[in-house]
């Protein structure tokens, strides 16, 4: 029989028979909680990207609209849509080049629209490094007026045209088109992390709202799949809580059949006959040199290679919890020590996989 009084502390609040329930519907109580509390951050961040769209041309660079001629690409430059693709004909070499980090980043052509010179700035491999004429190439390209490059293009332009500076530049349009600004490394991560972080975002909160409603489909449940069917083992698990639970702390709660952990970090079911080892360890919470607490974590190792941490703990709690699970399956091993590591990766067969990655490389030498 257990002692109660030896092994339990003053947090620690073993239950009678005759005590009222007091958990019903805890554990998916929960969860509801514990969701309603993640659900804010995704919700957040979408409108974080939603401002970033009002401050960047995102839509553009994510959808570029199609561009037809000069008028068309003033009009898309003064809406915020400075991204666009363009099918551009006859363009010609200027001979110039635009370098960042000692390499090639683009060539300069200019091509006639609407009765004015633009100036195009082409990607190496589309200019296929400099071909000095281009009759037709469709490209995605970034809208720039008056970039910094452009007096200096226009320069150097008007001298090899024997034309002055200032009649060249009447002749040449205030838009110049660059397609590095529009395919480089930047943009595309950008775009890249944009749709995925984005997506991920709705995804998080639509599945959120699903386990806030559905607490029995949550990841926290599915978990026990390995050892059985989930949502009878919560119905279970359920039960044995509001009706006798054995044990009972803050946040981690110990019935019949099942340990339970419901605190902020998360909500974690496993069946004790389940669990092969458990230990804690300690963690110094300190500013600078000022020290204010140690609080503990009690950490499970379960069949079918599943992990739990119950952290920020008291050190009597989890002491309490130890005992306890002990006392309830003398199989689990107790405390963290080599011995203890080394039975349970022989238990768990941990070394399989590379056992088996071994044996193929030995058999193909």
């Amino acid at each position: 029989m257990i002692n109660f009084k030896k092994i339990f502390s003053k947090n620690i609040r073993p239950f009678e028979e005759s005590t009222p329930p007091t958990f019903d519907h805890h554990i998916t109580g929960s969860i509801k909680a514990y969701y309603k509390r993640r659900i804010y951050s995704p919700i957040f961040y979408l409108l974080l990207l939603l401002l970033l769209a009002g401050i960047f041309p995102v839509r553009s660079m994510i959808s570029p609209r199609h561009l037809t001629s000069l008028s068309s690409i003033a009009t898309a430059y003064k809406r915020h849509s400075s991204y666009g693709k363009i099918t551009l004909k006859n363009l010609y070499f200027t001979g110039y080049r635009q370098y960042w980090l000692g390499a090639t980043r683009g060539y300069y052509y200019y091509t006639v629209m609407n009765d004015k010179v633009v100036l195009v700035l082409l990607d190496p491999l589309t200019s296929e490094q400099g071909n000095p004429t281009i009759k037709n190439v469709t490209v995605r390209a970034r809208i720039l007026k008056d970039p910094a490059t452009r007096p200096l293009v226009l320069e150097r332009l008007a001298e090899d045209l024997s034309w002055t500076r200032q009649g060249l530049t009447g002749s040449v349009s205030h838009y110049t088109l660059s397609e590095p600004d529009a395919t480089g490394l930047l943009p595309r991560v950008f775009v890249l992390a944009y749709v995925v972080t984005g997506l991920f975002a709705i995804l998080s909160i639509i599945s959120y709202l699903l386990y806030i409603r559905y607490p029995a489909y949550s990841r926290q449940i599915r978990r026990l799949a390995p050892y059985g069917n989930p949502r009878k083992m919560l119905k279970e698990a359920e039960e044995e809580l509001s009706t006798l639970p054995q044990l009972a702390t803050e946040d981690m709660f110990i019935t019949q059949h099942y340990f339970i952990e419901t605190s902020t970090y998360g909500v974690a079911i496993v069946p004790i006959r389940e669990i092969l080892w458990i230990y804690k360890y300690s963690t110094l919470h300190k500013l600078f040199w000022h020290h204010f607490a140690i609080s503990y974590t009690l950490c499970l190792t379960c069949n079918k290679h599943r992990y739990l941490r119950c952290p920020k703990n008291t050190k009597s709690n989890i002491d309490g919890i130890m005992d306890y699970l002990a006392e309830a399956n003398h199989d689990i091993l107790v405390g963290f020590s080599e011995e203890n590591r080394r039975k349970v990766e022989v238990i768990q067969n941990d070394l399989l996989p590379l056992r088996k990655i071994l044996a193929f490389l030995s058999r193909r030498v």
